[in-house]
């Protein structure tokens, strides 16, 4: 009797432990489906580069269908005007028409700064998956901007391609909002953070629009990512993602 008393015990716990683990994985696969669209996304945006003694900005229109396909074309400043960065699976290159040259980006890159800022090529190009590539773990909620909010922590699995050793997420529970995030270098050491504000309906969804990445260990040193435009699950061919369509998409 005691013996099952202890086994339907332990299986509870388990259950409930393996319930948690569910719960915390289906929390992000929701926010990243809203973020990126269920099938694809466009959008335009801004970002701005903010230093202690200088800021610039650069306008850019995006393309993504699914974790595999992404394609940005920059729209300002006049210098860089044209230059495009295409991924495709886990290739990445740039095509830059001032020098007529197309550059493959290494995987040894994928922790640089995109185009000068503080977000790196993992984040705005290779994008890897915060579903795939992580084990979630639901750990504590917090009030986040005034909205009960998910703690969740995702460490990599082993010989996932990604650049942090650990990152913190916390998601609103009411409508799934990414309100903050926190990335850890493989020593645990705190890199930089990301607050998600300004809340508004972008194509029929409540999204965050402005992104405020700052670095600990640098003062002063930022990067507002403001989203203008974004549609949702617009049809886009496989083949649109092509080294061709870098040299001549609009």
């Amino acid at each position: 009797m005691k013996l099952r008393v202890l086994f339907t015990l332990f299986l509870a716990i388990a259950l409930f432990f393996a319930g948690v683990t569910q719960d915390a994985k289906e929390i992000i696969r929701k926010v990243d489906a809203k973020m990126r669209g269920e099938e694809s996304s466009q959008n335009t945006m801004t970002m701005k580069i903010v230093r202690p003694t200088w800021d610039r900005t650069v306008t850019f229109k995006s393309w993504s269908k699914g974790p595999e396909y992404s394609l940005v074309l920059i729209l300002a400043p006049v210098k860089e005007k044209g230059q495009t960065f295409l991924k495709r699976d886990k290739d990445m290159w740039n095509w830059n028409p001032i020098i007529n040259r197309m550059i493959k980006i290494p995987t040894s890159m994928l922790s640089q700064g995109w185009m000068g800022s503080d977000f790196t090529n993992d984040d705005l190009l290779n994008e890897s998956s915060i579903v795939v590539d992580y084990h979630h773990k639901l750990i504590g909620e917090e009030i986040i901007s005034e909205r009960n909010c998910y703690k969740i922590e995702l460490i990599p699995k082993e010989d996932a391609p990604v650049v942090w050793g650990k990152i913190y997420m916390w998601i609103s529970k009411k409508e799934y909002l990414q309100l903050k995030v926190e990335y850890y270098d493989e020593d645990d050491f705190l890199i930089k953070t990301e607050i998600g504000s300004k809340i508004k309906d972008m194509d029929g969804r409540i999204l965050p629009t402005y992104f405020e990445l700052a670095l600990k260990e640098k003062p002063g040193h930022k990067t507002i990512l403001t989203i203008e435009t974004i549609i949702f699950n617009k049809p886009i061919t496989d083949s649109f993602f092509s080294q061709q369509n870098m040299r001549r998409v609009r």
